[in-house]
C-alpha cells in the first residue's frame, strides 16, 4: 500500500497538484509570518542582541530596555567589586526630537543610545565596526541605520539637530533599526550633552558588565543583590533573560503585539481549511479508483492508511517547495533592510504545524471514501 500512495501521488499528480500548491502557499505564510514576527519584536531587543555584554543593571522592574529609568552611577563600583566582571560601561538611552535638514521631514522621535566608544566597548559591539565606533570621537557626531537615513531626511556628512543641539551624521550601518522609532548612536560624552539636566536626570539609564565566565552570570546577580545597600535601587539581567523580557514584552503586552499574532491565527486558520478542502477534492475525484481497488479486495482500513499516506507526501512537498522559497524571499527582504529573522527552531516548529495540519486535512478527507463503493463502478 505504501508503494500505492506514492505511484498515485506520481501518476495523478495534476489532481493532487492543488492540495500541494495550497499547503505550500500555506506553509510559506507561515514561515514568512514567524520571521517577521521575529524580526520585528526582535529590534526591540537590538541593544542586547547587538551587544556582547553578559550583565545588565537597570531600574527595577524595567520591562523593555527602552523603559529604562536612571540609576545610581555608584552602581558601576559595586559592579567592579565583583571579582568576576571583568568590565563595565555605563549606557545612556533618552528619547529625542530629530529635526533633518530637509523642510519635508518635520520632527521625528527618535532613541538616543549612548555607549562606550572604545574599540573594546561592549554595547553594539556586532553592529558597528571599531572603525566607525572610532568616528564617534568628534564631538556631536551620530550613527544611524542606513535604512533610516530617507526617514531622517539626511545624508552621511550632512548635519541635524537633536533636542536643539546641531549634530552631524558620521556614518550609517545595519542592525540598529528599532521598534517604534529610530536609533541613534552616539558616544558618551554626546548623549550626556543631549540628555542635560543635573543630578538624577544627568545619570546612566543602564551599567552593562562582562564577566570572566559569562556562565557565573547568575551568581554574580546574587552577589550584587546581597550588596545592594547603600546604591539605590536596581535590579541586574543576564542579557539573554533580559532580551527575551523585552521581545515577550512587545509581542504580549503591546498592542501591535497582539494584532500580529492575531493576524499569525488567521493565517494559520486559512491555510487549514484551504488545505483540507484541497485534499478532500483531490480524495473525491479519486472515488472511482478507490471503489476499483475495493473491489479488487483491498479493505477499507488500508484504503484509508492510503489516503492518509498520501496527506503526509502532500504536506511533506509543501513544506519543501515553500521553505526553498521561504528562504529565498527573506534573502531578499534582508538585502532590502526589512526586520526579519531566520530562526531554526522556529522552523523546524512551522514545518510541525504544517505537518499535523496536513495529517488532520487528510483525516478529514477520509469522509470521501464512504462513497468508494464497488457499486460506484456499475453507475
Amino acid at each position: 500500500m505504501t508503494s500505492l500512495a506514492r505511484q498515485t501521488l506520481r501518476y495523478e499528480w495534476r489532481r493532487f497538484l492543488p492540495a500541494v500548491l495550497a499547503i505550500g502557499f500555506s506553509s510559506l505564510l507561515l514561515l514568512l509570518q514567524a520571521a517577521l514576527v521575529l524580526g520585528i519584536f526582535g529590534s526591540a531587543s537590538v541593544y542586547v542582541s547587538g551587544s556582547s555584554a553578559d550583565l545588565w543593571v537597570g531600574y527595577p522592574g524595567t520591562q523593555s530596555v527602552d523603559q529604562g529609568r536612571p540609576v545610581d552611577p555608584n552602581l558601576q563600583s559595586l559592579l567592579l567589586m565583583q571579582p568576576q566582571v571583568a568590565k563595565v560601561e555605563p549606557f545612556y538611552w533618552l528619547d529625542a526630537d530629530w529635526r533633518g535638514p530637509a523642510k519635508d521631514t518635520g520632527g521625528v522621535s527618535v532613541y538616543v543610545s549612548g555607549i562606550d566608544i572604545g574599540r573594546d566597548g561592549l554595547m553594539f559591539s556586532r553592529a558597528l565596526s571599531p572603525e566607525l565606533r572610532q568616528r564617534l570621537a568628534l564631538p556631536d557626531s551620530v550613527i544611524v541605520d542606513r535604512s533610516e537615513l530617507d526617514k531622517l531626511g539626511v545624508g552621511i556628512g550632512e548635519s541635524a539637530h537633536l533636542n536643539g543641539h546641531r549634530v552631524r551624521v558620521v556614518g550609517a550601518s545595519s542592525g540598529l533599526r528599532a521598534l517604534g522609532g529610530v536609533n541613534v548612536v552616539a558616544s558618551l560624552d554626546t548623549a550626556r550633552r543631549l540628555q542635560g539636566g543635573s543630578g538624577n536626570a544627568a545619570w546612566p539609564a543602564y551599567f552593562v558588565a562582562s564577566l570572566r565566565d559569562p556562565a557565573q552570570a547568575p551568581r554574580v546577580i546574587e552577589q550584587l543583590n546581597a550588596r545592594a545597600a547603600g546604591f539605590g535601587r536596581f535590579e541586574a539581567w543576564t542579557a539573554p533573560d533580559f532580551a527575551r523580557q523585552a521581545v515577550l514584552f512587545w509581542m504580549f503586552d503591546t498592542g501591535a503585539g497582539a494584532g500580529v499574532l492575531f493576524l499569525a491565527a488567521v493565517v494559520l486558520l486559512v491555510g487549514a481549511v484551504i488545505t483540507s478542502q484541497a485534499l478532500v477534492a483531490a480524495v473525491n475525484g479519486s472515488v472511482r479508483e478507490y471503489a476499483t481497488l475495493n473491489a479488487l479486495g483491498i479493505g477499507m482500513r488500508s484504503l484509508r492508511w492510503v489516503v492518509l499516506e498520501q496527506a503526509l507526501w502532500v504536506g511533506a512537498i509543501g513544506v519543501v517547495v515553500a521553505t526553498g522559497a521561504g528562504l529565498a524571499l527573506i534573502g531578499l527582504a534582508r538585502a532590502r533592510d526589512v526586520p526579519v529573522l531566520f530562526n531554526l527552531q522556529v522552523t523546524a516548529i512551522c514545518m510541525l504545524v504544517v505537518m499535523v495540519l496536513a495529517s488532520l486535512s487528510g483525516l478529514s478527507a477520509l469522509r470521501g471514501l464512504r462513497r468508494a463503493d464497488p457499486a460506484v463502478l456499475l453507475r
